[in-house]
């Protein structure tokens, strides 16, 4: 059986010809590389070097053989390199989930730092709404998933990303969007748009303690689970709804973005949160490795939480 220490011991005579030289180069002695180079000529039934007293130099076999030798060890450096970098995270495979919104906002910067510090991990990108993530993230479908705080897992732990206010979103003919900002209580009169409390239920939970720290009736006309579907709603001038402020990143046609005028303590609560959430248990190390990527481009004031 041909063997890569032949292959490499053939190798080093081949570009020295002189088997002291590749020996010394090989640091090992001439004698056990006499013998690697006889049982290859053994097991290719030829000769592949001629050798006197004065010099050493290729068969027509060997001149044959050796770009396939070269090619093989070649080939065996580069299977090692791959099998060190995946095991020391620099490369494999990492999927990513997202939310439809977080696609419009820190997605990019994920995918452009990952290409730049980790060019071997391959990321394969998945879009789902926060409910369906952590199932995909559970079972373990997903390694990382970015998505809308939820009630603490077991088994998960999570790291806030990004951090950014809620605004009103209204159909650009309404006659309050050209206002600087807007109570609630100016929008009584209007239809809302508000979330699934299912599908998103951050969201709707959000929007909930806003109106309640406001002082004003939480009454939803219709809901949504995405966002971009509550934005062709308000343009259609179904009614206004609140949305976290990237949601101007879309750029829907039609709707105006118009900051909330609210009381100190709701306010605070008119915020939108997203996370990055993990499984520390089914962490890969190219898993790990965009993890620590990811967390070089998270907010100053982020936290993490384990489940």
């Amino acid at each position: 059986m041909l063997t890569l220490t032949q292959f490499e011991c053939f190798v080093a005579v081949a570009e020295e010809l002189h088997f002291g030289a590749a020996a010394e180069r090989l640091r090992m002695t001439q004698p056990p590389l006499s013998r690697q180079i006889r049982l290859l000529e053994r097991e290719l039934g030829t000769l592949v070097f001629e050798r006197t007293s004065r010099r050493v130099r290729l068969t027509p076999a060997g001149d044959a053989l050796l770009p396939h030798a070269r090619r093989m060890l070649e080939l065996t450096e580069r299977a090692r390199g791959a099998v060190r970098a995946v095991a020391d995270g620099r490369g494999g495979s990492v999927t990513l989930s997202y939310t439809s919104l977080a696609a419009q906002t820190v997605l990019a910067r994920v995918v452009r730092a990952v290409d730049a510090e980790l060019p071997d991990v391959a990321l394969e990108l998945r879009e789902h709404v926060t409910v369906d993530q952590l199932g995909l993230l559970r079972s373990g479908a997903v390694d990382l998933a970015l998505l809308r705080p939820t009630a603490q897992e077991d088994g998960v732990s999570s790291r806030r990303v990004q951090t950014e206010p809620m605004v009103l979103a209204l159909a650009a003919d309404h006659p309050l969007a050209l206002r600087p900002e807007i109570g609630l209580d100016e929008l009584a009169g209007f239809p809302l748009v508000g979330y699934a409390s299912v599908e998103a239920r951050y969201l709707d939970e959000t929007v909930r303690r806003v109106f309640l720290a406001a002082g004003a009736a939480y009454r939803p006309t219709h809901s949504a689970s995405q966002v971009a579907t509550v934005l062709a709603l308000v343009a259609a001038g179904v009614g206004f709804g609140i949305v976290p402020a990237s949601a101007a990143l879309l750029r829907h046609e039609g709707v105006a973005f118009v900051p909330l005028a609210l009381p100190s303590g709701a306010n605070r609560l008119a915020v939108a949160e997203l996370e990055v959430a993990w499984r520390p248990d089914a962490l890969s190390p190219a898993a790990s490795s965009v993890l620590d990527v990811l967390s070089q481009l998270t907010v100053r004031d982020g936290a993490d939480h384990a489940g």
